[in-house]
């Protein structure tokens, strides 16, 4: 939920906003922002009562722009016509951040579309206006769409560049979850193009950053990783640890593990039972 709001804390916000008259003191800036909410809410007519609403009230063409935007993204409009309104967003004065977003939404339909020639040309679009624009985390957002694109074309090289300069980036932006997050996608890249220890000890700082952020997926993605590591290394007694190490976090915060980390912890139980020399291919 948006803004880690209950359901019902989320449509008690909403109606104060909206009901009766409340929603004449709303400008588009707000508008727009609430209709994610209304989305998850699964209210379809605020939805539509809220773009309606940020279109009328738009103070320019700029913000005429960003109203036009969200309801195109809900109509699921094509991609052609989202770049015709990025072209006039970027030749209209101070359009330069709606059309850098709009690009970044057109590469995200282009690499759902597996056209990744297509998603990395736009998506660098949309980064060089954010770096004009010396939008940081807009910045950040680019480096981290077009690292995975890469990883998509097995452009790994590029990936780990890519990630490399991202987490400098958010390093200067402080967001210790951000931090938490590239490290651990830089340390999956390394670890692909068989950089074990540099994946290893990218691993064990992203997860040493999750568990001080108490953030229980952030632990899963490192602790996943250092046992993909372990098993890599025919050590699977640590990647047996590594787990029961995760499974216990899941524990102690009350959380039901997810399932496929108790089928591993099994696997990996019973490979350790096996005797030597059982594999496949005995005779």
């Amino acid at each position: 939920m948006t803004n880690e709001l209950s359901p019902e804390r989320a449509r008690q916000v909403l109606e104060m906003l909206t009901a009766g008259g409340a929603m004449d003191g709303i400008n588009t800036s707000l508008a727009l922002r609430l209709i994610p909410l209304a989305k998850e809410l699964g209210d379809s007519d605020l939805v539509n009562r809220l773009l309606d609403h940020a279109s009328i009230v738009a103070e320019d063409d700029v913000e005429r722009g960003w109203a036009r935007f969200e309801g195109m993204k809900i109509l699921n409009a094509s991609i052609n016509s989202l770049l015709v309104l990025a072209e006039e967003a970027e030749t209209t004065e101070e359009g330069s951040a709606l059309a850098a977003a709009i690009h970044h939404h057109v590469a995200l339909l282009h690499m759902s579309e597996e056209t990744y020639d297509e998603a990395r040309a736009i998506a660098t679009r949309s980064l060089r206006l954010r770096e004009q624009l010396q939008d940081l985390n807009g910045m950040a957002y680019g480096l981290a769409l077009l690292m995975m694109i890469a990883k998509k074309q097995q452009d790994f090289d590029t990936a780990i560049a890519l990630g490399t300069e991202r987490l400098e980036l958010v390093n200067k932006l402080g967001n210790p979850m951000v931090q938490m997050e590239a490290i651990a996608e830089l340390a999956h890249c390394q670890a692909t193009i068989g950089e074990f220890e540099v994946a290893r000890e990218l691993y064990n700082d992203s997860l040493e950053r999750a568990v001080e952020l108490g953030s229980i997926s952030g632990q899963l993605v490192a602790r996943w990783g250092l046992a993909d590591l372990a098993e890599i290394g025919e050590d699977y007694e640590t990647a047996m640890l590594v787990l029961s190490d995760l499974l216990h976090a899941y524990m102690a915060e009350d959380i039901p593990a997810p399932q496929q980390v108790k089928v591993r912890i099994e696997a990996l139980t019973q490979l350790k039972r096996a005797p030597k020399g059982s594999g496949e291919g005995q005779e």
